[in-house]
């Protein structure tokens, strides 16, 4: 349990002083830390975690993989780490990518700057001498030029707000906090509440165990099978041989990871030949591949209605009740504004005797009781429930820290009608702040890891050329962030993504957050060029200074005219 810094505390820990505080240490915050070190910065990284790893280090439920081939789903900075790890399996499990984040940060030497089991409290922005004052859990208060927000898009837990929840006598678990021991269902009586990419991962190995597994599904999820299987050995070798290739293809593509081919429009093409390609993409398994059958899924609703009728039809298919096959069905939102699911045997799994659905979108849950839970339909009984809610994602983490900046200004007031930033990396009003994958970054739109890469980069050159300009403060210009606020709500428009209502691409899982398209829909590879762009303009769009300098002192002449993101 975490707790307030006391004075006592206070004295008994001197203030630390170093050039950067990195929060997190996932694959952000690991690579921020040796990124921002090798370019000769002192760094302290702060983890909540008894251990490195962010979300891999917490999210131990039964099936946890990650839904990006192993392979990419890696950092390209070292020719040496990439070479010499062997993935095991095309999807690698949980336990596999937390033993790779703790070789990465046992080869890079990077345990030494990491505080572990320290929660962030509070970042403030200290004007007169140009420095963040960050206190701890621990009662730890650290001085830094800067401060690099790596606490995860997907790290902030949506908690559960079930009436009688507490009186509940069985035993409750929460996915992403999943004992590190692991759970035996064996001969229970199973809840599990949410269908989202946790709940079908986890859904198929819970049935397997339980007596009786019942699921209470909100909104369906589109999902498509992983078709995961073991890595040859010969196989890895022609990876290897081809990195530099695929590791480019990745950067510059769509998602952030390597492109397969497209045919062209769904619309060119005849129903006979679309089905084709469909039953070729759900055969080689992987979301990405049918997401990308088509060019035009992505923009054109029917386009769209092709690829989502053959996902429909082939639940229909497997699920043997139709009703039940129905119920699974998602028809209120189009294919690919939630994220496609990457499952093993997700829908077969409803085949089996022991397993129940219920929909709560027609038979809301009412309450909890010691025994169970109420719908407005029903009663059910259950020794255990498994709780996959998903996440307050992109923002939460950020603000559950009492971040302020310029005047004291609280960045929770900053984004009370939405997140704004320039790039999704700074944010105007909050100097010497970064955060990697931010709001209005690609970030959770593809592989997340190819984002990272690029963010720490950018920050760090942007860093550096601070330093060589002599300049120690770096801030995002009103003119620059508001034109690049526009341009994310341009390119969300674009896309079928803003017309879905209920996805947490736009905070609609959270009661009272701003429904605004939390990430850019323009693509990796378009804004790693808009950021290398900028980074050959000597940073336009960030105003440079020194400590002394007020905001009205930074020259307006030293930004670009805020550009027209195209």
């Amino acid at each position: 349990m975490t707790h307030s810094p006391s004075t006592a505390d206070a004295k008994r820990r001197p203030t630390e002083i170093v050039d950067v505080v990195v929060v997190g240490a996932g694959f952000g915050g690991l690579y921020a830390l040796k990124r921002i070190r090798d370019a000769g910065m002192s760094v302290r990284v702060f983890e909540a975690g008894s251990g490195v790893g962010g979300t891999w280090f917490w999210n131990r439920y039964p099936g946890a993989r990650c839904d990006i081939e192993s392979v990419d789903y890696s950092y390209s900075f070292s020719e040496d780490l990439q070479i010499d790890w062997n993935w095991t399996e095309k999807y690698a499990k949980q336990s596999e990518i937390l033993a790779y984040l703790n070789h990465v940060a046992d080869r890079f030497d990077l345990r030494g700057d990491i505080v572990l089991n320290t929660r962030v409290l509070s970042a403030h922005f200290d004007e007169a001498g140009a420095m963040w004052s960050v206190t701890t859990s621990d009662g730890r208060t650290v001085s830094a030029t800067y401060c690099v927000m790596a606490s995860g898009v997907l790290s902030s837990i949506k908690e559960p707000d079930f009436p009688g929840l507490a009186d509940f006598s069985g035993d409750v678990y929460q996915t992403s906090r999943w004992p590190d021991g692991g759970v035996d269902f064996s001969g229970r009586r199973v809840a599990v509440i949410g269908t989202g990419s946790t709940g079908v991962q986890a859904i198929p190995l819970i049935a397997k165990q339980a007596a009786q597994l019942t699921v209470f599904q909100r909104t369906p999820n589109f999902s498509v099978p992983a078709r995961n299987r073991p890595l040859a050995a010969g196989e890895l070798d022609q990876v290897r041989a081809t990195y530099a290739e695929r590791r480019q293809s990745a950067r510059m593509s769509l998602a952030g990871f390597p492109e397969v081919p497209s045919p062209g429009r769904a619309v060119d093409h005849t129903p006979e030949q679309r089905q084709e390609i469909y039953e070729a993409a759900w055969a080689a398994g992987g979301g990405p591949r049918l997401l990308r059958a088509f060019s035009d899924i992505g923009t054109s609703p029917e386009a769209n209605a092709s690829a989502a009728d053959f996902i429909r039809s082939k639940i229909a298919e497997i699920v043997k009740d139709p009703d039940t096959a129905d119920r699974l069905s998602p028809k209120t939102y189009p294919l690919g504004t939630k994220r496609i699911c990457v499952d093993t045997n997700y829908f077969d799994t409803y085949n089996r005797p022991n397993v129940t659905l219920v929909d709560v979108m027609a038979d809301p849950i009412v309450e909890f009781s010691p025994t169970g839970l109420r719908t407005t339909g029903a009663e059910y009984d259950f020794d255990a429930v498994v709780l996959a809610l998903g996440f307050d994602a992109v923002t939460g983490a950020l603000m559950e820290i009492d971040i302020k900046g310029r005047d004291g200004e609280k960045l929770t007031d900053r984004w009370k009608h939405g997140p704004r930033s320039y790039l999704g990396v700074a944010v105007s009003g909050f100097p010497n702040l970064f955060t990697v994958t931010g709001p209005g970054s690609p970030s959770v739109l593809g592989n997340v890891v190819t984002s990272i890469e690029q963010h720490v980069d950018f920050i760090t050159d942007c860093i550096e050329f601070a330093n060589r300009k002599g300049h120690d403060i770096i801030e995002a210009a009103d003119a620059a962030e508001d034109s690049w606020v526009r341009h994310v709500a341009e390119k969300a428009s674009e896309s079928l993504i803003s017309t879905s209502t209920t996805s947490w691409y736009r905070g609609a899982n959270i009661p009272g957050k701003p429904l605004v398209v939390l990430p850019y829909t323009g693509g990796v590879g378009t804004f790693r060029e808009i950021c290398e762009r900028i980074a050959r303009n000597d940073f336009e769009g960030f105003l440079f200074g020194a400590a002394k300098d007020s905001l009205d002192d930074l020259a307006d002449d030293t930004v670009a005219e805020a550009r027209q993101w195209r």
